[in-house]
């Protein structure tokens, strides 16, 4: 049965048994922990020359899988505050404490973000940083509802609405803590806009929610 609990799908995470999904700011999320990310190549039949991007509640759970030297990591947490949480993903060197299966063919290098969805930054809160990517088959487009998802991939464990409504209601004071009361408790459809530092600066891999302008 797909939709279940919330200490169901805790529990699914954690122990990396199975993989989940949770809404985000942009498109819902297909996720794991992230030394079982291989489970999420397999159910979207990816290549794995596209890396995955790891997702945190906060800014300070991504940190220790990057590595740089001080001014860089200055710089990085200066666009962070900028842009987090939010509808961006910086791509950055990694640390050796990122599991290779994050990105197979180069895993020197991670994307990470803070999406800027109550739920999602709840959800990763409790289960620490988690591999995800959007809900579809390599190539096709993102699956954006509960029913399309439980549909295509049954074996992805999500949310019960009725749970989804309760943390909504249970987090709407954090909601309205947020800058000008802009978190989303929908998602926007439009996946992230990803940058990548070069040593140099940033070079921009893909426009999305996000009007880069660093």
């Amino acid at each position: 049965m797909p939709l279940v609990p919330l200490t169901q799908l805790l529990h699914a995470a954690r122990s990396g048994t199975h993989l989940i999904s949770f809404p985000t700011d942009t498109v819902p999320a297909l996720a794991v922990r992230p030394d079982r990310a291989a489970l999420i190549f397999a159910a979207k039949q990816r290549s794995q020359t596209k890396p995955l991007i790891l997702m945190g509640g906060d800014s300070t759970d991504l940190w220790p899988y990057v590595k740089g030297s001080e001014a860089e990591l200055a710089l990085w947490q200066q666009v962070a505050e900028q842009y987090w949480p939010g509808a961006l993903t910086l791509v950055l060197p990694a640390s050796d404490r990122l599991p290779p299966a994050m990105n197979p063919t180069d895993p020197t290098t991670i994307g990470i973000r803070v999406p800027n969805h109550p739920i999602a930054r709840h959800l990763l809160s409790l289960t620490q940083p988690l591999a995800t990517t959007s809900v579809n088959r390599s190539g096709e487009p993102p699956l954006e509802t509960l029913s399309e998802i439980n549909q295509h991939f049954p074996e992805v464990l999500t949310l019960h609405p009725q749970e989804l409504e309760r943390l909504e209601e249970e987090l709407e004071p954090e909601s309205s803590l947020q800058p000008n009361n802009k978190t989303p408790k929908t998602s926007s459809g439009v996946p992230s806009t990803v940058v990548k530092w070069t040593g140099q600066g940033w070079e921009v891999l893909r426009q999305g929610g996000i009007a880069w302008q660093g």
